[in-house]
């Protein structure tokens, strides 16, 4: 009779100290750190995290006008919450939905102007909390690092590479 083995959790490949505290480090900046960053934003604009994203990254697309598979990246959200979003932003008169000119598999999303004031009303909360909670804190050289971790650890979906 053949026996399963057990796996020996001594054979585990478990984190040094140091590896430990960047992961820490991370998995709490990660989880708690959009709260923080939405908490303003909900307060003063009316806006989720994910919804001023949204705009904002719509409003600094080239004619203001986006793929929503893109738009999904960049926002860091699935395409069904994107689509329900933009739906909403729709019904506001913010963004309007259209076929791509270029490719009609793919859909744009474009902010009309109306959207255009609620992301520049928005914009001065989101990066008063982006200075005060990100970046004040840090020297150049943390900055530059910051962006250099954040580049290797990005995932690129393959269809938008």
């Amino acid at each position: 009779m053949a026996t399963s083995a057990t796996p020996d959790p001594d054979d585990a490949l478990w984190l040094t100290p140091s590896e430990k505290e960047a992961w820490t480090g991370l998995v709490s900046l990660v989880l708690l750190l959009p709260g923080r960053l939405e908490s303003p934003l909900q307060h003063e604009a009316g806006l989720t995290l994910f919804e001023y994203l949204t705009l904002s990254h719509i409003s600094e697309a080239p004619e203001r006008r986006l793929r929503m598979s893109e738009l999904a990246y960049l926002a860091n959200g699935s395409l069904s919450r994107l689509s329900n979003v933009v739906k909403r932003f729709e019904e506001r008169g913010w963004v309007r939905r259209s076929p791509d000119p270029a490719d009609g598999r793919y859909t744009l999303a474009a902010l009309t102007d109306s959207g255009y004031d609620v992301v520049v009303a928005a914009a001065p909360t989101h990066v008063r909390s982006v200075r005060e909670l990100v970046l004040d804190p840090l020297t150049e050289d943390d900055r530059q690092a910051l962006a250099r971790i954040a580049a290797r650890l990005r995932a690129r979906p393959a269809d938008l590479a």
